[in-house]
């Protein structure tokens, strides 16, 4: 089908023998190696290296760059969210509603966890790939109740040790009294549809119980509303697992939540109170993490959405996919922006570390050189940067590249999604403060060998 339907957009004079050929193709004689996934990848440094049959390696530029650039988008955006927000703040994908369509938002919850998130609210990605799920409660849900007269049963849930069924709502009703008297706010302006919503939330889910608070007003119905029906809860035994903000001062919010929270706890002897999670959500970007940490919360869980998963910041990766190499010959592609000049020939990639165990330098070989040894002084030509050559004496060594496909064949067996994200966390954590730090880092440095470099400039001046 495939075949028939080039026939029909190709034009009319193209060979048969074409179309004869294209339904043979297939990857058996094509190599790919590349960087572990997850790797960190600086500009210039090739991530992955495809070896075989020209036509072959030139069908499948579109298709890598479709599956890596995007993938890579986002868990770069995920890390530097990740890197903003800390290693303690759980972080929860929630992009689904904003993403640019169903592939895109099954990829950026997927990326997003290597990145570093937490949780995702997508389902599906949870079924696939096996990520931590999490929800909460939705504003049409809470509003879609009027009073308590609608929550059903009335006698409706057990003591977690067991025993006769309680009837919540009378009990939540009761608490929501007591709550509101150690706030000074009238009973009158907690809304009862709120509170029937939130006892027939907890009814359900009774051990997973948690309120979004600002539907109406946090302080007079919100918080009280969610405090009665956890003190509730917990006469027969459970505990809520946390709140959500949707809107306002979030920062400021999280603190006064946070006292109403220890003022409950201390004032009805219920200790776990004071450390109920809170959750905050509504157009979270980098600039809103770093008003929470200049201001200081309460916060605990941070929901990002579309300024993850449509990466405002970056729209688009600008991976490319160049032919540095023709039955043995290197070749160049030369261009008066030298940021776009390809670096000819197959190449072996080495990552230089230091004494502390930084990565300091990412190098390219030619792929017959020697590789470097610890402890060799290396001559090296840093790219972007005119002069001499300079010397670097490295600790340690790390080869980047290893071949994953060969023969048609996956020759290494691939690791877990939880493995890839655990190794990006590492990749992150080795680099030095001063090229990890999102606001003016310290350029890293690529350079090339002696050998590389002498044939790159050989090349750019036999091409002009």
């Amino acid at each position: 089908a495939d075949v028939a339907y080039l026939r029909s957009v190709l034009p009319a004079t193209t060979e048969d023998a074409f179309f004869d050929y294209l339904a043979t193709l297939d990857t058996s004689e094509v190599t790919v190696s590349a960087m572990p996934e997850g790797s960190v990848v600086f500009p210039r440094v090739p991530f992955l290296q495809v070896k075989g049959p020209l036509l072959v390696v030139q069908l499948l530029e579109t298709t890598l760059l479709c599956l890596v650039s995007y993938a890579s988008l986002v868990a770069t955006n995920a890390a530097r969210f990740r890197l903003l927000a800390g290693p303690d703040m759980k972080l929860m994908e929630i992009g689904l509603r904003r993403a640019q369509g169903p592939d895109g938002a099954l990829s950026a919850s997927k990326y997003s966890y290597i990145g570093g998130f937490d949780f995702t609210s997508n389902i599906l990605a949870g079924k696939l790939y096996g990520i931590p799920v999490r929800g909460t409660i939705a504003h049409s849900f809470i509003m879609s109740f009027t009073s308590l007269e609608e929550v059903e049963p009335r006698v409706s849930l057990s003591p977690l040790a067991g025993g006769e069924p309680v009837d919540l709502p009378a009990l939540a009703e009761l608490w929501l009294g007591r709550v509101c008297e150690l706030l000074q706010t009238p009973t009158e302006k907690a809304k009862r549809g709120e509170l029937a919503a939130f006892v027939s939330y907890a009814i359900t889910f009774p051990k997973d119980f948690q309120g979004l608070l600002d539907t109406y007003c946090v302080r007079r119905s919100g918080l009280p509303n969610f405090c009665a029906v956890a003190l509730a809860l917990h006469d027969l035994g459970y505990q809520a697992i946390g709140v959500r903000l949707d809107s306002g001062d979030l920062a400021q919010q999280s603190k006064e939540i946070r006292q109403v929270l220890r003022a409950c706890g201390a004032r009805f002897q219920v200790p776990w109170f004071e450390t109920i999670p809170i959750a905050v959500s509504n157009d979270i970007s980098e600039q809103s993490l770093e008003e929470f940490s200049r201001e200081g919360s309460e916060i605990n869980v941070i929901g990002v959405g579309t300024n993850l998963v449509t990466c405002p910041l970056q729209p688009s990766l600008g991976c490319v996919y160049k032919l540095v190499e023709v039955n043995g010959t290197p070749c160049l592609k030369l261009t008066e922006d030298e940021e776009k000049t390809t670096i000819p020939g197959t190449k072996t990639i080495y990552r230089l570390y230091d004494a502390d165990g930084h990565p300091f330098m990412d190098l390219m070989a030619m792929e017959e050189e020697p590789s470097p040894n610890v402890g060799q002084e290396l001559v090296v030509h840093v790219l972007g940067q005119l002069g001499e050559a300079i010397k670097v004496l490295p600790t340690s060594v790390e080869p980047l590249h290893r071949t994953h496909f060969r023969d048609g064949q996956v020759c290494e067996p691939l690791p877990s999604l939880l493995e890839v994200r655990n190794h990006a966390q590492m990749s992150l954590s080795q680099l030095h403060p001063s090229h990890r730090q999102l606001h003016e880092p310290q350029p890293y440095p690529v350079a090339v060998t002696e050998r590389l470099h002498h044939l790159f400039t050989k090349l750019q001046e036999a091409t002009q």
